[in-house]
C-alpha cells in the first residue's frame, strides 16, 4: 500500500514532471488538439464519406450557416425525410450507403439486411467465455474488449484485401448490438442484483427492434419506439473524418494493424466524456436542473440556475452548459432539429412532455444567457446530445447504454473511414511535438 506521503509526493512529482508551460505552445505556433486559432480543425485529411458543414469563411471570418450533415453526397434531411415518409427503417440503408459509397435499390438491400440478421449471432462459446465470465460495470469497455477477442475467431485475421475487410465490417456492424445488449444483461446481474434476461435472436428485426427486444424483459416495442430509435441511430451513423474516435481509427489503420485493432481503439475514444460520452454529462447536467428548479415552466427560475452554472456555482462548476454549442455547427446541428422534431412528437401527451418544454427553455435561453455572462456573442446551437438522452429515456434505454448505443450507430462511419485509409491514405500518420526539455547531466544513483 502506498502511504499519504508517497501518495502526496506521486501526485506532486505526476503533476509537476508533465506540465508544460502554455506559453511554449504560442512561441512554436503548436496548435493544441490540433485546433487552429479561431477554433477550427487542422486540415489533416480528404475524405469522400462525409461533409460536416457549420460555418463559411468569408475573408479570414468565419460566418456562421445552418448546419449541414452530408453522407456520401446525400443530405441527412433527405435521408431521414425518405425513410419517415415511406414508413421504413433506414439505418440499414445508411449502413450500406456509407460501406458501398452508393444507395442501395429494393433488391440490394432487402439482400444486405438478411446478411446483417444472418451476421448477429455471436461465434460459439463467445458470450461464456468473452460476456458472461468477465463481467464490467461499464459496456463500452466490454465492448472494446469483445472487439479485440473477436479477431481470435479469424482464420487469417491480419489480412487486408477488400474482401476481408468489407466481411469483416459487416460481421462486426451486425454482432456489435448483441455485444452490446449482452453485456447490459450481464452488469445488470452480477452488479446491480437484477435479473438477467437472454432473448433468441429474431431475424426478421432490423437493428433497432432487435434493440429494444433485447433489453425489455417482455420483448414488447412499438413501431413508433422501434422508427425513432431507428432515426436516431441513422443521425449518429456518421460525422467526417476530423472526429476523435474517427481520427483514432484512421490513425490506427495507418499504422497497417488490423480491423479489430483499429474498431476497439475508437470505441476506446468515443467513451470519453469530451466525446461520445458527453451524453451522460448532458444527461446528468438536465438531471440537476430537475432537481433545482422548483417550476419547469418558469422562464425565470430556469434562467437563474443557468446562470449559477455559468458562473461555475452549480452542477459540475465547470462553467460549461452540456448539450450547447458544437466544434462545426453554429446556427443549427441538423441531428438536433431532426431529433428535437422527433422528441416532441413522442413526448405529446405523455409524461415526457413537461420536461420536453424544460429542454426547450435550456436551449433557448443558454445563448442570451451566454451573452449576458460571458459576455461571448459566439452563435451557439444546441446539439444532438440536448435531446438524444431524453429521446432514450422515452424508449426505456437505461444510461449504461447511451454511450454505446452510439457507439453502435457510429461503427459503420468508422468501417468507411478505414476502408478510405487503406485505399487512399498509404502513410502512417505521425504528427510532430516539439521538445521543450533542457539536457540534464547524469547523477549516480549514490549522489542523488
Amino acid at each position: 500500500m502506498i502511504n499519504d506521503k508517497a501518495r502526496s509526493l506521486l501526485r506532486e512529482r505526476f503533476v509537476a514532471n508533465n506540465t508544460i508551460d502554455p506559453k511554449f505552445y504560442d512561441k512554436y505556433a503548436v496548435k493544441r488538439g490540433l485546433r487552429n486559432a479561431d477554433g477550427t480543425g487542422v486540415m489533416a485529411g480528404l475524405t469522400n464519406i462525409c461533409n460536416v458543414h457549420g460555418y463559411v469563411v468569408n475573408e479570414g471570418e468565419k460566418s456562421p450557416i445552418p448546419g449541414q450533415l452530408i453522407f456520401r453526397g446525400y443530405n441527412i434531411n433527405d435521408l431521414v425525410a425518405n425513410v419517415v415518409k415511406e414508413n421504413r427503417f433506414g439505418f440499414e440503408e445508411v449502413v450500406y450507403l456509407l460501406l458501398i459509397g452508393d444507395l442501395p435499390n429494393y433488391e440490394e438491400l432487402e439482400a444486405f439486411k438478411s446478411i446483417i440478421a444472418e451476421n448477429r449471432p455471436l461465434p460459439d462459446n463467445f458470450f461464456e467465455d468473452m460476456i458472461l465470465k468477465a463481467p464490467s460495470k461499464n459496456i463500452m469497455n466490454k465492448m472494446s474488449r469483445s472487439m479485440l477477442a473477436l479477431y481470435s475467431y479469424e482464420d487469417d485475421p491480419e489480412s487486408l484485401s477488400p474482401e476481408f475487410e468489407m466481411a469483416t465490417a459487416i460481421s462486426i456492424i451486425s454482432k456489435l448490438p448483441n455485444i452490446m445488449t449482452s453485456a447490459y444483461q450481464v452488469k445488470r446481474r452480477t452488479f446491480d442484483g437484477q435479473s438477467m434476461f437472454m432473448h433468441p435472436l429474431d431475424p426478421s428485426h432490423s437493428t433497432a427492434e432487435m434493440i429494444l427486444s433485447a433489453i425489455r424483459p417482455d420483448r414488447k416495442y412499438t413501431d413508433k419506439e422501434a422508427k425513432l430509435l431507428d432515426i436516431l441511430m441513422m443521425l449518429h451513423a456518421e460525422h467526417g473524418g476530423g472526429n476523435n474516435s474517427t481520427f483514432t481509427c484512421r490513425v490506427l489503420t495507418s499504422s497497417g494493424t488490423d480491423p479489430y485493432a483499429a474498431y476497439s481503439a475508437a470505441i476506446g475514444s468515443l467513451k470519453g466524456p469530451r466525446h461520445g460520452g458527453a451524453n451522460l454529462k448532458v444527461a446528468a447536467m438536465q438531471q440537476c436542473i430537475k432537481d433545482n428548479v422548483a417550476d419547469w415552466d418558469d422562464e425565470g427560475q430556469v434562467a437563474d440556475f443557468l446562470i449559477k452554472i455559468l458562473n461555475k456555482e452549480a452542477f459540475d462548476r465547470s462553467g460549461l452548459i452540456y448539450g450547447m454549442g458544437h466544434a462545426v455547427y453554429t446556427l443549427s446541428d441538423p441531428r438536433a432539429v431532426i431529433l428535437k422534431e422527433n422528441a416532441k412528437s413522442m413526448a405529446e401527451g405523455t409524461e415526457f412532455e413537461k420536461e420536453y418544454r424544460l429542454l426547450e427553455t435550456v436551449e433557448r435561453l443558454t445563448p442570451e444567457l451566454f451573452l449576458k455572462v460571458k459576455g461571448s456573442d459566439k452563435a451557439m446551437c444546441a446539439n444532438v446530445d440536448m435531446y438524444s438522452g431524453f429521446v432514450y429515456r422515452m424508449l426505456g434505454i437505461p444510461e449504461d447504454l447511451f454511450t454505446p448505443m452510439f457507439a453502435v450507430s457510429r461503427m459503420p462511419g468508422w468501417c468507411a473511414h478505414r476502408f478510405e485509409e487503406i485505399v487512399t491514405g498509404k502513410r502512417i500518420i505521425r504528427p510532430a511535438y516539439k521538445a521543450v526539455s533542457k539536457e540534464r547531466a547524469y547523477v549516480p544513483l549514490a549522489e542523488r
